[in-house]
């Protein structure tokens, strides 16, 4: 099984070693997608992530990771993969919002922010660019956190939270799997709990 895993906004491909590190050992070869939200704008990452997916399709079975933004373009890419391409075997989606998102926002009120994460922050922003997006018929797993800080001083108020993200921002009907961990946004493509889940949905493509 290949696995090929695209980072989140303002991250890198290493920020996955410690789970690429735990699928390697357990029989799977593995990639990465890089990208960088200031410089390029969402469309045209997408575009060069498809290729990257229809390149690896013909070598056999394959699984995708996406962490946040990653899961979001991996949506999108996959709304677009041609129908004599093989689709992957499994879609996981770590902390990946699947409608606009409140700090997004919030945040797009301020100059410094739309610099930094350009036009795929202010896709992050819009009701109508997520919502177009839409589902995916893979079979998709959703691990959400839920280690972010609720109350009076939380954004999200007394809403289960990952510190970046609500669970009800990534929720959504079309996904079956959903799987709560007690770790924080950032943190996802290295927690062990995380890497344990992924090997265990794994088992049944052995």
């Amino acid at each position: 099984m290949h696995v090929l895993f695209v980072h989140g906004m303002g991250r890198t491909p290493l920020s996955a070693m410690p789970i690429l590190r735990r699928l390697k050992a357990d029989g799977h070869t593995t990639s990465g997608f890089g990208y960088s939200a200031m410089l390029n704008d969402f469309e045209s990452i997408r575009n060069r992530l498809l290729e990257k997916i229809i390149d690896i399709a013909p070598l056999g079975t394959y699984i995708l990771i996406g962490h946040s933004l990653g899961g979001v373009l991996l949506r999108s890419a996959l709304s677009h993969l041609p129908q004599n391409v093989n689709p992957p075997q499994h879609l996981f989606l770590l902390g990946s919002p699947t409608q606009s998102a409140l700090l997004a926002r919030k945040l797009n009120q301020q100059r410094l922010y739309r610099l930094m994460t350009g036009d795929c922050g202010q896709l992050l922003a819009s009701d109508e660019r997520m919502n177009a997006i839409g589902s995916t018929n893979i079979n998709t797993t959703s691990i959400i956190g839920t280690k972010g800080i609720t109350g009076q001083f939380s954004p999200f108020s007394n809403e289960p939270n990952d510190g970046i993200v609500a669970v009800s921002e990534i929720s959504t009907s079309w996904i079956s799997d959903e799987v709560y961990v007690p770790v924080v946004h950032t943190l996802l493509p290295t927690s062990r709990q995380v890497a344990n889940i992924l090997i265990d949905r794994l088992q049944v493509f052995h």
